[in-house]
Order: structure tokens, then sequence, then C-alpha cells
């Protein structure tokens, strides 16, 4: 499956259908993430619950700490 990734093409198993799948898949699972999915910002809540499809557009955000 063809998924847009923060502007980027991104070939991914179609196993990782879900974002929360997804975002396992970029070891981004445990972290403060936000999501953009075709232009809808996500609750966290919604991420296992989302079904990606071929040619989804994804907006992916997290939060760096530092100082």
């Amino acid at each position: 499956m063809e998924l847009i990734i923060n502007g980027n093409r991104k070939y991914v198993e179609p196993e990782y259908n879900t974002v929360s799948k997804l975002l396992e898949s970029l070891s981004l699972g445990q972290k403060t993430v936000i999501v953009e999915h075709n232009q809808q910002i996500l609750q966290k809540e919604e991420h296992p619950h989302i079904t990606l499809a071929d040619k989804d557009i994804l907006e992916i955000v997290h939060f760096v700490g530092g100082g």
C-alpha cells in the first residue's frame, strides 16, 4: 500500500492498515504524536479505528524534548 507520509511516498505492508499499526511500525506507538489523516486531525482514541487505504495522506508530528 502506498501512503504519503509527511510529503513523502512510503510503501507499507497491508498489515499496517490502521493508524495505530502504522505508528507502531514507525516506532512512534508509545510517543506523543499528532496525526492528520486526509486533512482531518485525529484524536489518539481514534487511531486504532481509522483504516488506511492506498494513497492516503498523513502528516505525523511528534515532539522532541531538549534544552
